[in-house]
C-alpha cells in the first residue's frame, strides 16, 4: 500500500505502524505530504493521533508481560528489580521520549510492563509525539 496516495488515512496508518516495532518512518510520509500541499494542521493532528495510538499499543503489550518470561530468557530477579526501580524513578518522564527511533518503542513496552501510571505515561507520550511532528512542520516553514 502506498501511504502517500492514501492521503490522510495513509498518514494515520503509517504513523500508527511506525510507533510499533515495525521499521517504518512516518516523518518521511508527513514531509512528503506537506511538500505536496496537504494541510499542515490536519497532518499534525492525524500523524499525532496515529502515532499516539501506536504508542498506547506498545504500552498495552507491556501490560501483558509476565516476569516469568524474562526469567526464562536468563534475566535474573535482581536485574528485573533494578530495571523496575529505574523505571519507577524516571518512568513517566521516559514516556516523553517514546518518539525517539529505536528506543522509544521498547521504552513504551517497558513502561507498560512495570505498570507506570497510565495517565502520566499518556500525557507525556502524546506531548513528545506532537512536539516532534510540530518541529518538523516548523522546520519546513509551514
Amino acid at each position: 500500500m502506498e501511504y502517500f496516495t492514501a492521503g490522510y488515512v495513509g498518514l494515520f496508518f503509517a504513523s500508527f505502524l511506525s510507533a510499533t516495532i515495525l521499521p517504518l518512518s512516518s516523518e518521511g510520509i508527513l514531509l512528503l505530504m506537506l511538500t505536496q500541499g496537504y494541510d499542515p494542521t490536519l497532518c499534525l493532528l492525524v500523524a499525532s493521533i496515529g502515532n499516539s495510538l501506536g504508542g498506547l499499543t506498545n504500552y498495552a503489550l507491556g501490560l501483558l508481560g509476565n516476569p516469568n518470561w524474562l526469567k526464562r530468557i536468563g534475566i535474573s530477579h535482581m536485574k528485573i528489580r533494578s530495571f523496575e526501580h529505574r523505571i519507577h524513578t524516571y518512568g513517566y518522564w521516559l514516556a516523553f521520549f517514546s518518539w525517539v527511533p529505536f528506543i522509544g518503542d521498547p521504552l513504551s513496552v517497558a513502561l507498560g510492563y512495570f505498570r507506570v501510571s497510565f495517565w502520566r505515561f499518556f500525557g507525556l507520550m502524546v506531548l513528545g509525539k506532537v512536539l516532534r511532528y510540530a518541529v518538523l512542520i516548523w522546520i519546513l516553514g509551514l
